[in-house]
This record gives structure tokens, sequence and C-alpha cells, in this order.
């Protein structure tokens, strides 16, 4: 077994939704945030995880890409963690509500927590918050702001639309 170094690299990428900065601990990606500036203590070499990264976001951006395949080490409660898990299991291109999620997670009164959780995923986009969206359909929250979760939605709706994707689970709203 690995064990992750101590040093924390880092990487930005310009995108449709602006800069983003990817963090990793040489072994797994750890974060990805938008609009943050490195901390001058974090290393601005890169490491093979975050290269895949940059190439894997690079294709889902260009809508070459639906699903990631990336080694993940978000830092969260138990609880958080297993709401980021159910996230990853939200098809591309699909979306559903917070109640919908809380269920999921196992808490079908929840759906507060699943939020707040959902609030707090270091690594969006990869693990796919973006997806998750209020009872009544309409867009709600999201750390990087509602027009870029409104992009991210409108990139993989039109994807879909190109017959990039399976939409098939009918337990899912199309977007």
């Amino acid at each position: 077994m690995t064990t992750p170094s101590t040093t924390t690299f880092t990487t930005s990428i310009d995108s449709p939704v602006g800069p983003l900065l990817l963090t990793s601990d040489g072994t797994s990606l750890t974060r990805l945030l938008f609009d943050v500036e490195p901390d001058p203590a974090w290393s601005t070499e890169t490491c093979q995880v975050l290269d895949d990264a940059v190439a894997q976001l690079r294709e889902y951006f260009a809508g070459e890409r639906t699903d990631f395949d990336l080694p993940l080490e978000p830092t969260g409660t138990d609880f958080q963690k297993r709401t980021w898990l159910q996230l990853r299991e939200i098809p591309y291109a699909q979306t559903i509500n917070y109640g919908q999620l809380a269920g999921r997670v196992g808490n079908p009164n929840a759906s507060r927590a699943v939020g707040l959780a959902n609030g707090r995923n270091p690594i969006s986009i990869v693990v796919p918050c973006h997806r998750v969206i209020g009872a009544d359909g309409s867009l709600t929250g999201y750390g990087g702001g509602l027009d870029r979760k409104r992009l991210l939605l409108d990139l993989e709706r039109r994807t879909a639309a190109n017959g990039a994707v399976d939409t098939g689970d009918p337990q899912l709203s199309l977007l």
C-alpha cells in the first residue's frame, strides 16, 4: 500500500466555468475548487494524478467524457463521504433532488443534511454535486454559484442530446 505524501501538489486549469484549482496528495485528487489561490506552502509541482485530472476535465468540457476515473480522497465526515459517494452514482446528464439523495444515503428525512454535505463537496464537477436540484426542479445552491451550475447542467444536456450518453434510468430526471 502506498502512503500518501505530506506534500500538497497543485495545478490550475482554465475552464468554461472559470479557473479551477486542483490539489493532490500525490496519490489521489483531494480538491477541485473555483477561484481559489493556492496556499504558498503547497508545491507547484505536478503529479500523475493532477495530470490525469486535467486531461479528464478537458475531455469533460469538450463533451468527450461523461465519467471520471480518478482516485479521490476528499476530507470530510463519514456522513459527508457517504453523500459524496452517492453523488458519484448520479448518471451524467441526469438530476435528482435532495430528498432522493437523502433516501440514497439511507435517511429519507435528511434532505437538509445532504444539502449541507453537498455544499461542502471539496471535489466539485468530478463529484457531481451540480446534478442535485430542488424538489420543484429549480436550481438551488451551488458552491461555485448558480451560473456555473447552470453551465455544467447545460453542457451535459447538450452532450446527451448529441447521443453521447445513455440516459435510461427512469427514476432520474433528464436535464
